[in-house]
């Protein structure tokens, strides 16, 4: 048996993992297409092998396999630079996120130290040695 139906079957096997993954909400859609436009060329080039071997005499690689591991490679490149921009800018979200809600405490806190009478306003809002002392 020649390893292209093996990699038809093994794509047609992940389509339904990332099909499983969409209606469980685990995977975002964005994702999901990367893989899919994936497994739709491991397709192609398992259906058709002849594509591979073209394309490798095209871009002047001896060995088809070459030219198949190192297409693999760049793919994953590509996806992991895109997951760590995605991971940065989670990141920064969170950070700004964190910050809000330590001024908003320290807000509170502040707006509550006045209520008891610990702080005037006007003053300063921000509450003194003594004022913690009293909190406490």
């Amino acid at each position: 048996m020649s390893g292209y139906p093996f990699a038809v079957a093994l794509c047609v096997v992940t389509v339904g993992f990332i099909v499983y993954l969409l209606r469980t909400r685990r995977i975002r859609e964005k994702y999901a297409a990367i893989w899919f436009l994936v497994l739709a060329a491991v397709v192609v080039l398992g259906a058709f092998p002849g594509v591979l071997f073209g394309l490798a005499r095209a871009v002047g690689v001896e060995t088809p396999t070459n030219l198949l591991f190192a297409s693999s490679f760049v793919v994953l490149l590509l996806v992991c630079i895109q997951l760590s921009m995605e991971i940065s800018r989670l990141e920064e979200e969170t950070r700004t996120i964190a910050e809000e809600v330590a001024l908003l405490g320290r807000r509170i806190e502040v707006d509550e130290q006045f209520l008891r009478g610990d702080i005037r306003r006007g003053s300063t809002d921000e509450p003194t040695a003594s004022d913690n002392e009293r909190a406490t």
